[in-house]
């Protein structure tokens, strides 16, 4: 599955637009790297998302866009949350 779909069905961010910007912002890496919207999610992943306040490290368990439509869906799992400052760069 795409990873800018990937995150919006896994409800890490809400729309799947702002996904696109944050990857193509480089906010988003996928097992270390830099990556693009369209690079391939898969179950054992690992995804750093950085947002204003924090860094969010997630394992992927669940990659089948048919389990992550349901609610309650379980598709990650939080490895490692970090604080960082608005005016820092994360990575």
């Amino acid at each position: 599955m795409r990873l800018d779909k990937y995150l919006k069905l896994a409800r890490l961010i809400k729309r799947r637009t702002i996904a696109q910007e944050m990857i193509d912002l480089k906010a988003v890496r996928l097992n270390g790297r830099e990556c693009k919207p369209s690079s391939e999610v898969r179950e054992g992943d690992e995804i750093e998302i950085a947002y204003v306040n924090r860094v969010l490290k997630v394992k992927v368990l669940c990659a089948d866009e048919a389990i992550l439509k349901r609610p309650k869906a379980v598709s990650w799992e939080q490895l490692e949350e970090k604080p960082v400052k608005p005016d820092e760069k994360p990575f």
